[in-house]
């Protein structure tokens, strides 16, 4: 069996094609993310991958509508995803195919 703490990797993505990933692999990449009430976040898209979030706890605004506990929202490819935190929120994060470079910054 393998052990990790999610403190160890980077940026809290602890599976994917990452040098301190506690699951490498080259298919999926995934995170538990903590972000905090008003914290500022670059907007951005990807033009490749779809990004499936789950709200673990918190509230957070996106493209408009307002996410929380058990909420389940996917950005598809050129979804632009424009986070507001509400709240302090964890958040599971599934981006799918593993693309290298694959996010694209939006100046607002």
């Amino acid at each position: 069996m393998k052990v990790a703490k999610v403190k160890d990797s980077i940026g809290g993505w602890y599976v994917g094609n990452f040098e301190k990933a506690a699951y490498k692999t080259s298919g999926f990449e995934v995170s538990y993310k903590i972000h905090h009430k008003g914290e500022k976040y670059g907007w951005h898209y990807h033009e490749h991958l779809d990004e499936i979030n789950l709200v673990v706890s918190g509230k957070i605004k996106i493209q408009g509508q307002t996410f929380t506990k058990g909420d389940i929202f996917i950005l598809e490819p050129y979804d632009i995803a424009d986070p507001e935190f509400l709240e302090d929120c964890e958040i599971i994060c599934v981006k799918a195919p593993n693309i290298t470079n694959d996010k694209v910054d939006v100046n607002r």
